[in-house]
């Protein structure tokens, strides 16, 4: 029997109509068996304050987000690209998740990221900002292939599904990638 993976999927999107949302769902449909998923929200978590950490008493969103994502073997992120950085969703999810200090729920965990946007570019400046952080963090990101996704915005039908076939194509070959990636950084 094959190990099985599970995967917290982090999107920085709020927006109703996401294209980051899209793609996540479309990714992690192409991915191989040995990958399950779990979407872990991160929109309602509250600012990172240390006092409340400080304090004993930390929001329970912090609470449930934390155990959510240590019990996750890697993570895999997609993110917009606001003035050429993460939007403050995941940069927030990164902080909490982090602390308290010694605490952190992303020590050693496998990441990708994937970069998402209807511009030319694909998010390339969060993409790298956030690679950035989870070198910090400890967790090891996928090198190669890399997914700044531009022109997303053509790349979805009407209800929602990735029409493009050559971008079918990249997210099972992403997928696959990061799957052998996982299994070859778990700890367990």
């Amino acid at each position: 029997m094959s190990t099985i993976f599970t995967v917290a999927v982090i999107v920085g999107s709020l927006r109703k109509d996401s294209l980051n949302r899209k793609m996540s769902r479309a990714m992690t449909e192409l991915a191989p068996p040995a990958l399950r998923f779990e979407f872990v929200e991160v929109g309602g978590l509250p600012l990172y304050n240390q006092d409340l950490d400080d304090e004993g008493a930390p929001p329970a969103a912090w609470t449930d987000f934390r155990k959510a994502i240590k019990g996750t073997d890697a993570v895999l992120f997609f993110t917009p690209e606001y003035n050429r950085s993460m939007p403050a969703t995941i940069k927030n999810a990164l902080d909490v998740g982090s602390r308290p200090y010694g605490s952190s729920v992303w020590n050693g965990k496998p990441a990708a990221v994937v970069s998402v946007s209807p511009g030319a570019i694909g998010g390339f400046g969060a993409n790298h900002h956030l690679r950035q952080s989870l070198v910090f963090l400890n967790m090891p990101p996928l090198q190669q292939p890399e997914a700044y996704i531009g022109g997303a915005d053509k790349l979805f039908g009407p209800d929602g599904a990735l029409t493009d076939a050559s971008m079918r194509e990249f997210g099972a070959k992403f997928m696959n990638a990061f799957a052998g990636w996982v299994a070859t950084n778990v700890k367990r």
